[in-house]
């Protein structure tokens, strides 16, 4: 065998036990057997005081409505899981992480989708990857009037989210609306809105099966927008205006568990029929 072959064969060999850890730890997040195991990682996005401070203050707990959205929410497609994942608050990181590329090159892309992992991979100080966690990094602004925050994303491979917070009190509740978001999104769930904010209707709306142009009280969390009763495009005020609609069910695999529940049931009314038919 040439060292030219042995090469390949070795790469091949690294893409596939690659490829196979990525649908080992995607299969088990995805199974809704356990509670999500989530690790937060605060940055001070600008050098502020006000994040540094907000930042001293957190505390796991600040995560807990995150929790009660997933509970309450998954328990309609049958999962009932209680936590529905574990926040473990990890002390503040030091070192941001790469930017994304801003023309959507998808060469481009790529490579900066690997350059993150190995950049998670380095922060996690560990020899193994921690197989099975989802990694948000949440970097915290200070607000500034007319100022937007850079875009958070959410990636599937790598269980990775990196979110952009605003440092202020007040912005606790918003802030776990768009931590949640990208947690949907390490889990498989993909945005339910266009290019111009707008939810997709019918899979962006809570409610589908009302009219489009009818207001909501709340919104699907991968549209994360909804269109209040003065037309006004608004993001609602926190996790208990936010739904999942059944497209993001189904995406992130939580309506399993209501075949799972559907299928045990229909199993036991068969053996129960079966069982009166040979008694008779």
């Amino acid at each position: 065998m040439t060292f030219r072959r042995f090469r390949v064969l070795l790469l091949l060999g690294v893409l596939a036990a690659v490829a196979g850890l990525t649908w080992l730890e995607q299969s088990r997040v995805r199974a809704w057997r356990a509670p999500l195991d989530v690790v937060v990682v605060p940055i001070n996005g600008d050098g502020s005081i006000a994040a540094s401070e907000t930042i001293r203050g957190l505390q796991a707990r600040d995560f807990d409505d995150i929790n009660a959205f997933l509970e309450r929410e998954t328990a309609r497609y049958g999962v009932k899981q209680s936590p529905a994942l574990r926040v473990t608050l990890l002390p503040e990181g030091m070192e941001k992480p790469p930017a994304p590329p801003r023309d959507g090159n998808v060469l481009k892309t790529i490579f900066w989708s690997l350059q993150l992992r190995g950049w998670v991979y380095r922060q996690s100080d560990e020899w193994l990857p921690q197989l099975g966690t989802v990694k948000l990094f949440v970097l915290y602004h200070a607000p500034q009037d007319g100022v937007a925050l850079e875009h958070s994303l959410g990636l599937q491979k790598g269980l990775i989210g990196v979110v952009h917070a605003f440092a202020d009190p007040r912005q606790t509740q918003q802030n776990n609306i768009v931590i949640a978001h990208e947690l949907l999104h390490t889990l498989g769930a993909t945005d339910k809105y266009d290019p111009a904010g707008l939810p997709i209707y019918p899979q962006g709306y809570a409610d589908p099966e009302l009219p489009q142009r009818m207001p909501r009280h709340e919104a699907e969390i991968m549209a994360g927008r909804l269109v209040n009763a003065a037309g006004r495009l608004v993001m609602p005020p926190s996790l208990e205006q936010c739904v999942i609609g059944a497209a993001t069910a189904h995406e992130i695999n939580v309506d399993e568990g209501f075949r799972r529940r559907f299928a045990s049931g229909h199993q036991a009314s068969v053996a129960a029929q079966d069982a009166q038919g040979r008694s008779e």
